[in-house]
């Protein structure tokens, strides 16, 4: 891409989790991409296109109001300078082949959808576009200073020529010194941004009498300086951040360590600026960071079982499924290094599943399926941990009146009999023609009746319970394979493994080791 110019892209889903997934896919600056605006359907999208005259657009095929094949019509009728992606499911191949005849450039199916192939997309896109081919034809002069920092955060090599640099910067040192406005309420406001670098520049020029700091052009609402130091002089830049973050409560500030070679600025940037920066989202209360200022890490929670979450809900044991999941959130909000994406979208993903799952086990669900979204919203916008721990609660009390309010069928008392016998007997030889003979009930019509109102067999069922505490018992690692198949029930060691890996997909060995990786 030209030096400063960046192919501008529009991303039109009605999924919010698809669009955080494709904003957060790949470092869009780097590539050579910048996000102009979102819809949530076409409609909206023609909306934003006057406003953010896009290069490219990515579309979703089915959304409301307006599909994704009547945007592509429409926008190559009217703009048919702009190239569009479409993203597609399995099934709509119909509709994509229409949109070809548009003149769409590409289409990712959302399952395939990773950074490789989004990237790969962008790039057939950008090179059909005047304005971005053959940039690697441009002259190569020797780059000023400011294009020189400008490449390197955007993760270049550059070939600087280093008398340039010396000239430029003559201390032996570097840092970097950033603040984040994105969560102020006056992010957008072009004369706060302007006041708040004219008092760090005005602090830096006061209390560094040996030092060089350069404005870096980074990210939308983070204000960043390259300061150039001599390494004795280095508390003196400490004392001044000390300083920045008390006349700034309100904004997050960050310092990294000192580095001694400019090449090393793009990776200082990402991997330690943008980082300490982000650690507000988990200590609102702090405005300053320094890694050798964080607290020391929590041990990482272990991986949230949705499996065992899951049948715990379908068995009806709420209590217990939602302490696990307000136990395992609790722990999540201390991991402070945890990615923020990650974060939201592991809380998107449980709310989803929570509402499927009640749906299907037949619990009126309206008043959260009506909520859900706004959930998604308020967890996309949450400044901290602590807020989308409080959503989260909040989600679970709207669930507990949904289960307690719902009018369900009157529950059939044998079929309850019957759940509850193999759940406190499933490590005993059951059999079906034994409880037949417990029950009073032929054989025969225990089969039929048991998978008329279970939506499985007997023995599925009870495989299936066998199993999943089997499971928990390899996790917790105290005993042996060969001790657990008989502990859940199975006199035949040999069976219990095939049973494990129908179930499961791995056998119980393969299990045990990929859960201690995790």
């Amino acid at each position: 891409m030209t030096v400063g110019e960046l192919c501008r892209t529009l991303i039109v889903d009605d999924e919010m989790l698809i669009r955080q997934g494709i904003k957060h896919y790949i470092n869009w600056e780097q590539e050579g991409f910048m996000i102009v605006g979102e819809a949530s359907n076409g409609q909206e999208a023609l909306e934003l296109i006057e406003a953010t005259d896009p290069h490219i657009i990515i579309t979703d095929i089915v959304m409301p109001i307006m599909d994704g094949e009547e945007l592509t019509r429409i926008v190559k009728e009217k703009y048919p300078h702009i190239e569009i992606i479409i993203l597609s499911s399995f099934g709509e191949f119909d509709y994509v082949r229409s949109t070809f005849q548009s003149g769409v450039v590409d289409y990712i199916l959302k399952p395939k959808l990773n950074a490789d192939g989004l990237l790969k997309a962008l790039k057939t896109a950008s090179s059909r576009i005047p304005l971005f081919q053959k940039v690697e034809n441009k002259s190569k002069h020797k780059l000023p200073i400011g294009q020189i920092i400008e490449k390197l955060i955007s993760g270049y090599e550059v070939n600087y020529d280093s008398e340039l640099v010396s000239l430029a910067f003559p201390y032996s040192h570097y840092c970097l010194i950033g603040a984040d406005l994105r969560n102020h309420p006056s992010k957008k406001s072009a004369e706060f941004q302007t006041s708040i670098k004219m008092k760090i520049e005005e602090v830096i020029q006061l209390n560094l009498s040996q030092a060089v700091h350069e404005p870096l052009g980074v990210e939308e609402n983070i204000i960043g300086y390259l300061i150039n130091i001599n390494e004795e002089n280095l508390p003196q830049v400490i004392k001044l951040a000390h300083q920045l973050a008390r006349s700034f409560p309100e904004i997050s500030l960050a310092m990294t360590e000192e580095f001694a070679d400019l090449s090393r600025l793009g990776t200082v940037y990402k991997e330690s600026l943008l980082k300490l920066l982000a650690y507000r989202f988990y200590f609102p209360e702090q405005s300053f960071f320094m890694k050798q200022n964080l607290p020391n890490l929590p041990a990482k929670p272990e991986n949230f079982s949705l499996d065992w979450f899951t049948e715990e809900l379908k068995r009806k044991h709420f209590d217990s499924a939602f302490q696990y999941l307000q136990d395992h959130v609790t722990a999540l909000s201390t991991c402070y290094t945890m990615d923020v994406f990650e974060f939201k979208a592991f809380f998107g993903n449980i709310i989803f599943n929570i509402t499927i799952l009640l749906s299907n086990m037949k619990y009126n669900v309206t008043a959260l399926e009506n909520a859900k979204y706004s959930y998604f919203k308020l967890i996309d916008e949450a400044p901290s941990a602590m807020a989308i721990v409080e959503l989260m609660n909040s989600f679970i009390e709207e669930v507990k009146k949904c289960i307690d309010t719902v009018q369900s069928e009157p529950e059939d008392i044998n079929m309850k009999n019957l759940i509850e016998y193999i759940e406190e007997h499933y490590a005993e030889p059951l059999t079906l023609t034994g409880v037949a003979k417990h029950f009073h009930f032929n054989p025969s019509y225990l089969s039929s009746y048991f998978s008329t109102h279970n939506k499985e067999g007997f023995i599925e069922y009870l495989n299936r319970i066998r199993i999943e505490e089997a499971s928990k018992l390899l996790i917790q690692g105290t005993e042996s394979i060969s001790e657990i198949s008989g502990m859940v029930g199975y006199s035949d060691h040999s069976y219990f493994c095939k049973v494990f890996k129908k179930i499961k997909g791995v056998s119980p060995s393969q299990y045990k080791r990929k859960q201690k990786l995790r």
